[in-house]
Parts: C-alpha cells; sequence; structure tokens
C-alpha cells in the first residue's frame, strides 16, 4: 500500500511539475534560447529571413532539409502554437536574429482552440501586432495565408473549411492596406472542399514533402519580392 501510495505522489508530483514547467514558459522560449546565442549577427551582404510559425513550419526543415541547406534561413516553428505564443516569442526568435525578412505562417492552431477559444479578429491582431514590431525594427513582412484544412484530425468539428477562408480574406487585406507581402500558399493547394488534399498532406493539415514542394518556389519568389522593396 505504502508503495502505492508513493508511485500515485510520484506521479502526481511529475505531473504538477510538467504543468508548472509549461505554465512559466507558455511560449516556449527555451525552443530555440541556445541555439539563437550561437547564431550571432549576419554577415555582410547576408540577406537572412527568419520563418516564424508552428508545426507546419518546423515540418518543413524535417520534411525537406534540402529546401534550407547553404541558404541564410533560419527556422523558427513550434508544432501546435497559437499566435499569442508566437507573438510573445517574436522578439527574441526574430527580432534579435536581425533579418533582413520575416516569414509568418500562422493560425491554423487558434482556429483550433490549442490555447483556447479564439475569434478571427484576435488572430489576426496577434499578426498585425508582429508585423508592426518587424517593421519597426526594419524587417521587411510576408504574411502567408493559412493552408487550407477541411476539418482537424485532433479536434474534428470546428468548420475550418469555412474560418480559414475568412481569415485569409483579413490577412490579405491588412498586408496589402500596410505595404506588405501576402503570400497565398491557399488558392494554389485548395480542393474543392476548402481542404487540404491528400496528395499534399496524408492528414489533410501537415504538409507531405510534395505540399512543401509546391510552397518552396512560392515562398522564394516572395522573399525577393521583400528583398526589393524600399
Amino acid at each position: 500500500m505504502k508503495t502505492m501510495k508513493l508511485s500515485i505522489a510520484l506521479f502526481v508530483l511529475t505531473i504538477f511539475t510538467m504543468n508548472n514547467s509549461f505554465s512559466q514558459d507558455w511560449p516556449n522560449l527555451e525552443r530555440f534560447s541556445e541555439d539563437n546565442k550561437k547564431i550571432g549577427p549576419p554577415l555582410a551582404g547576408e540577406n537572412r529571413v527568419v520563418f516564424m510559425g508552428n508545426s507546419i513550419t518546423i515540418g518543413w526543415i524535417n520534411t525537406r532539409p534540402e529546401f534550407f541547406k547553404g541558404k541564410p534561413y533560419i527556422n523558427r516553428g513550434i508544432g501546435g502554437q497559437t499566435t499569442p505564443q508566437m507573438l510573445l516569442r517574436f522578439r527574441q526568435d526574430v527580432i534579435d536574429l536581425k533579418p533582413k525578412v520575416v516569414v509568418i505562417l500562422a493560425g491554423t492552431n487558434d482556429i483550433a482552440g490549442n490555447t483556447g477559444p479564439s475569434s478571427l479578429e484576435m488572430i489576426v491582431d496577434n499578426i498585425k501586432s508582429m508585423a508592426e514590431l518587424a517593421t519597426t525594427n526594419g524587417i521587411k513582412v510576408i504574411i502567408s495565408s493559412v493552408l487550407p484544412a477541411y476539418d482537424y484530425p485532433w479536434r474534428p468539428g470546428l468548420n475550418p473549411n469555412k474560418k480559414i477562408p475568412a481569415l485569409n480574406s483579413l490577412l490579405k487585406e491588412y498586408t496589402e492596406a500596410n505595404g506588405h507581402i501576402y503570400l497565398d500558399y491557399f488558392t494554389t493547394m485548395v480542393d474543392d472542399r476548402n481542404g487540404l488534399p491528400k496528395k499534399y498532406a496524408e492528414d489533410e493539415v501537415h504538409p507531405t514533402a510534395a505540399g512543401y514542394a509546391v510552397m518552396e518556389p512560392m515562398v522564394e519568389a516572395a522573399i525577393q519580392k521583400a528583398l526589393l522593396q524600399n
């Protein structure tokens, strides 16, 4: 009996410690803290680009590492993250790295409710704040459309196939009104259900190599356009 009570106590302590650790670092600032210190400032003439996002962004370097190899591209995606978490780590993981361009791909996890309920306006406001921080620090901004999703396997029934197009319309309107670049993955990749077809994502949310291969020339073109902006 004592052994069982001890095991239960240790289990409860472990869960408490994990939850407490998460609550103390909700935006996961620790994830790239050490890596950021090792990078150092950009070299002369370096066109550094930071990719800020969630699992779709970090999955890119895991699935297609060759796209990033030999380029001044820094991937700062964290799986499952929402826009308020990204906003909190934006200074550390983007601004302090002194890139010329930031590529923001965010919002789908907000719609999924990963960190609680979130309206489309709340998502846009967080992305606006990231864009404003970047602009203030001389960083060109590329705001990506949210990729299509007919439904979320981990939280079905939230109608992302209706909410994502509405969010993308708001993002496009904002970028055009503020001189940023809107990167429209959605229109190129969407199927007739407003979803992401299995040829691009087996779970219809996270791109496969084939999905990223579609995205790569599009983001490269957007980066080149951003670098030419005055």
